[in-house]
C-alpha cells in the first residue's frame, strides 16, 4: 500500500471514529478528540471539530517534535496525544472523550476501583484518576502519561477519561467499555458499597485475559 493511500485510509477512520463516538453521545459539540499514529506522524482531529463539520482532508498532521505538516490547527489536546505517543511506542491510536459517566467520576478525583473483574482489561487493579491540570497544556500530557503507566485508559480529573490502543477500532472498544463501568459503577454505588475483587483474583483475571480469544476447543476424541 502506498504511503498516500494509507494516510487516506486514517484520515477516513478518523472520520468515522469521531462520528461514532457522537453517536453513542460519548462527545458533545466540539469536545473530545482521536488520534492515530503515522510512522513517525501522527494525524489528529482539528480544534472546534464535529462530525458535521469536519472532513477526512481537515485532520492535522503533526511530526514527533511538534511541528506541523500542512494546514489546519490540532485539538487544543495535542500536547496529550503526541506526548503519550512518544511514550508508549506500542500505542498507535489514542481516543480522549468527555463521556457523561467518566467525567462524573473524574470529578471525584479518584481511581475506579476493580468493582467487576473487566476493570482487569485495562491492564490493572482499577483505572486510574490522572491529577488535575489545565487542558491543552504540557502539564496534563505529564499527568495523563503517569496514569497510563502499565494501563490502556484512565480518568482526568475534572475533566474525562482518555484509552489508547494498538489501533482506532481497539481504542473505540476500550471507550466503550470505560463508559459502560463506569456507569454501572455509579448504579453499584447508589445501591449500596460495592464489593472490590481482591487483588490476588484479580491477578488471575489478568492471566485469563492475556490468553483471550486464543484458547482452542478441544479436539474430538481428545482427553
Amino acid at each position: 500500500m502506498s504511503d498516500d493511500r494509507h494516510e487516506r485510509e486514517l484520515r477516513q477512520a478518523l472520520l468515522e471514529t469521531v462520528r461514532r463516538l457522537e453517536e453513542k453521545g460519548y462527545n458533545h459539540g466540539s469536545s473530545g478528540n482521536v488520534s492515530v499514529r503515522l510512522g513517525e506522524d501522527i494525524l489528529i482531529t482539528p480544534t472546534g471539530a464535529h462530525s458535521a463539520n469536519l472532513t477526512a482532508e481537515r485532520m492535522v498532521r503533526l511530526r514527533r517534535d511538534g511541528s506541523q505538516v500542512g494546514d489546519g490547527i490540532p485539538s487544543s489536546e495535542w500536547h496529550m496525544h503526541l506526548s503519550i505517543m512518544r511514550a508508549r511506542p506500542e500505542v498507535n491510536a489514542l481516543i480522549h472523550t468527555h463521556a457523561d459517566c467518566c467525567v462524573a467520576l473524574s470529578c471525584l478525583g479518584k481511581p475506579i476501583p476493580a468493582f467487576h473483574y473487566m476493570i482487569a482489561g485495562f491492564g490493572g487493579n482499577d483505572i486510574p484518576c490522572a491529577s488535575y491540570a489545565t487542558f491543552g497544556t504540557p502539564e496534563l500530557a505529564e499527568s495523563a502519561i503517569a496514569a497510563l503507566s502499565d494501563r490502556k485508559g484512565c480518568l482526568l480529573a475534572n475533566h474525562g477519561m482518555i484509552v489508547v490502543g494498538q489501533d482506532l477500532a481497539a481504542a473505540f472498544s476500550l471507550a466503550v467499555k470505560m463508559e459502560t463501568l463506569a456507569r454501572q459503577y455509579i448504579l453499584a454505588c447508589q445501591a449500596g458499597t460495592p464489593e472490590i475483587i481482591r487483588d490476588e483474583e484479580m491477578q488471575r483475571v489478568k492471566m485469563q485475559y492475556a490468553g483471550y480469544g486464543k484458547a482452542r476447543l478441544p479436539q474430538p476424541g481428545a482427553r
